[in-house]
């Protein structure tokens, strides 16, 4: 299986996709019927896709999954032209913090990381942290459905590609319960040799996701489930050959 897209919502999808790609150096890049589509290329046969749908509701100021971009000992640099391609600060409450926070020119924040030796060989995105009301039982679920592992004696509990490449998933302890739906979503989709995404489906649902009944849940050929902590995560369709 693979983690494939990390999905984000705006309301001017198009603009918001030209902005990610110059950020983060997409490649296949352009509007799509839902919104707009690109890859980041992370190694060979290691990529994620960054999907833009396009909707009407403004983002909310503090998502439950948001981009971390490595900055290192560039932060400021990397700053300074994310400001330049549109982006914003933010103040979210952070007071003093190493990272900066910034918006994306619809609103959905994300941070520019300090130094950090967990950091490495991420690539543009360092991390992605997502609030979690139990952060072990979340893990073992994404573990299960990505073949990620877990990181040792980490905090907060984190998964990474086996190759210990590209960005880390952050499963960090939420501040409150989840409301609505969050802004952006992971998908994951089974590969030829995977078991099927109805398989992978109902391994989910032993690690204790639920399925979405929401009306704007139906109807897809993908299945929209919530993770144990109510977070949306989407099973796509299996790949041909």
């Amino acid at each position: 299986m693979r983690l494939e897209n990390l999905v984000m919502q705006a309301r001017d999808a198009e603009r918001v996709g030209a902005f990610w790609t110059q950020a983060l150096g997409l490649v296949d890049a352009g509007p799509t019927d839902f919104g707009f589509e690109g890859r980041l290329v992370l190694g060979d046969d290691l990529f994620l896709d960054l999907s833009v749908e396009q909707v009407d509701r403004a983002p909310t100021p503090s998502p439950r999954l948001h981009p971390d971009l490595a900055g290192g000992a560039r932060q400021q640099e990397v700053v300074d032209r994310l400001l330049g391609l549109g982006a914003r600060h933010l103040d979210v409450g952070q007071r003093d913090v190493p990272w900066v926070v910034l918006a994306d020119p619809d609103g959905n924040p994300f941070c520019v990381m300090e130094d950090r030796e967990a950091f490495r060989d991420t690539g543009p995105i360092a991390a992605l942290p997502l609030d979690s009301a139990d952060p072990e039982r979340d893990a073992a679920l994404y573990a299960a459905l990505t073949g990620w592992v877990q990181g040792v004696g980490s905090a907060p509990v984190t998964l990474r590609h086996p190759s210990l490449r590209g960005p880390l998933l952050e499963l960090c302890r939420e501040l409150s319960p989840k409301q609505g739906q969050n802004r952006l979503h992971l998908d994951v989709r089974p590969e030829a040799d995977d078991p099927s995404r109805d398989e992978l489906v109902d391994l989910a649902l032993t690690f204790g996701a639920t399925r979405a009944d929401d009306d704007w849940a139906q109807g897809h050929p993908w299945v929209v489930l919530r993770d144990t902590s109510g977070n949306e995560l989407c099973i796509l369709d299996q790949l041909d050959g």
